[in-house]
């Protein structure tokens, strides 16, 4: 009997002595709310995507009845051009199941599809996350958005995520530029953040980050999180006629 309560106190001993990790990226809040945002980015033929546009924009009606367009934008600046990038809001994978299954049943959504298909060049799409402490925000007037891509170095959030998430408040704090929503990457290339911002204009985008650059609380916070970075890279973004957000 002896033994046994000297190796339970041990036991609880390293238990107690175990390092905690905590993050402001944690999963754990994940496991209440099944909530994703599925990034696709369609790649067009020269000269096709306008004509996709003015297609989709016809019949938008028919996909959103199914779930939530979040945003679409066409890419103005960053990467490759004819480039058109969505955000959709699923429940949770039982419900982008069920919404991919009604669309294969929908006559006039497939009559849609099919034909404009062949405009289409490539396509990409991850499933990402909201990270735990940010909420989508929606701009009050229309404007132009940015998103950020962050290749951030393996380890997890655990590693970067304080230090990232201070590099962005830097930003948000002093009014550089707004902030819509942060989203990690659950499918598709791990250890990345999306971060999307929006600006009255382009130019008005530039001016913040030129002041930005010079503002030493923001370049102290940005010191910091460049430690985990391994890339970045950036698209400037226009709504298209039909998006929610403007």
């Amino acid at each position: 009997m002896l033994v046994l309560r000297s190796g339970l106190t041990r036991a609880l001993a390293a238990r107690t002595l175990a390092p905690q990790v905590h993050s402001s990226f944690a999963t754990g809040p994940r496991q209440y709310d099944g909530t994703f945002y599925e990034f696709r980015t369609y790649y067009f033929k020269p000269s096709k995507m306008n004509e996709f546009l003015e297609n989709i924009k016809k019949n938008i009606h028919l996909r959103t009845a199914h779930s939530e367009l979040v945003g679409s934008w066409s890419v103005e600046f960053g990467g490759k051009m004819n480039k058109v990038f969505h955000i959709w809001k699923y429940d949770n994978f039982a419900h982008r199941t069920e919404v991919r299954k009604a669309l294969a049943k929908n006559k006039d959504w497939q009559q849609f599809l099919i034909p404009n298909l062949a405009l289409i060049d490539e396509q990409e799409f991850e499933i990402t996350y909201l990270v735990p402490w940010c909420k989508l925000e929606k701009p009050a007037k229309e404007g132009v958005y940015e998103l950020v891509i962050f290749q951030m170095k393996p380890g997890g959030p655990a590693l970067w995520g304080d230090a990232f998430r201070r590099a962005l408040n830097a930003h948000v704090d002093l009014g550089y530029s707004k902030l819509v929503g942060v989203f990690h990457t659950e499918y598709g290339a791990l250890n990345r953040v999306h971060v999307l911002w929006w600006n009255e204009s382009a130019d008005s985008r530039a001016a913040g980050r030129h002041q930005s650059h010079e503002d030493p609380r923001v370049v102290a916070a940005v010191r910091e999180s460049v430690n985990y970075l391994v890339s970045q890279q950036n698209m400037l973004l226009l709504p298209t006629s039909f998006s929610p957000l403007k």
